[in-house]
């Protein structure tokens, strides 16, 4: 299918299957650093299958299957919490930077336990958009000389447990009280001069929707202004 539909957009999902496919063969001795560093580099640039599928043609388990093209009209999510806790094993499991950087964003499946390390590098992982494996979810991070950022949406409950030894864990959002049937978000790992940073951001949506909620609030004072003013006239 890959090869009929060459042009079809990848989706986050897709290149996170890719770069799984790249961990493993690092991991087995079939790529060496070098290689896997220019084959990931290439996964998070692919724009489409027919990028996508040269990358891992030569590795088992390595071709790209694209997805069924659905002409169905299906409703969208909700956006609620409920909907958005999906069950399954997660659309990526672990991340890995050695002197480089990874990142998670957009719509992935957060799994029950995320594994990360970062050694002198850094990586981000970013929930706001994410739908989650199970209503408490675990991100273990190990930070040595290097770091990473965990950035959680509002209404979310996190919990840090994290231990640094000349680094730390960032706690400033912990004890914020979650939305009914929202997720847990529990942070563990250890920081060996290194850091584990977790901030709270709304979606681009969320703040879009409050730029405009202010917006129309100050044109709803400006129009009472005016009416004053009429009826003092």
């Amino acid at each position: 299918m890959t090869d009929e539909l060459p042009e079809l957009r990848a989706s986050d999902a897709d290149r996170e299957r890719v770069s799984e496919v790249l961990r493993d063969a690092l991991a087995e001795g079939r790529l060496d650093m070098e290689e896997f560093e220019e084959r990931l580099d290439a996964t998070y640039k692919a724009r489409t299958y027919g990028e996508l599928a040269p990358i891992t043609r030569d590795l088992p388990v390595g071709q790209v299957a694209a997805p069924k093209v659905d002409m169905l009209k299906r409703p969208e999510p909700d956006g609620s919490w409920g909907s958005r806790i999906v069950g399954g094993e997660g659309s990526s499991t672990w991340a890995v930077a050695v002197m480089s950087g990874f990142q998670r964003k957009g719509r992935w499946t957060v799994p029950r336990r995320f594994n990360c390390f970062a050694f002198w590098g850094g990586g981000e992982l970013d929930l706001r958009e994410a739908n989650f494996a199970d209503g408490e979810v675990e991100i273990n991070c190990v930070a040595i000389m290097g770091g990473v950022q965990v950035v959680v949406p509002p209404g979310v409950e996190v919990v840090v447990r994290g231990i640094g030894i000349m680094g730390g864990f960032d706690h400033r959002e912990q004890g914020v009280p979650g939305e009914p049937g929202a997720p847990r978000v529990v942070v563990t790992g250890f920081a060996f001069w290194g850091g584990v940073g977790v901030e709270r951001k709304p979606t681009r949506a969320e703040r879009q929707r409050l730029r405009e909620e202010r917006r129309q609030q100050r044109l709803d004072r400006r129009e009472a202004v005016r009416e004053l003013r009429r009826g003092e006239d």
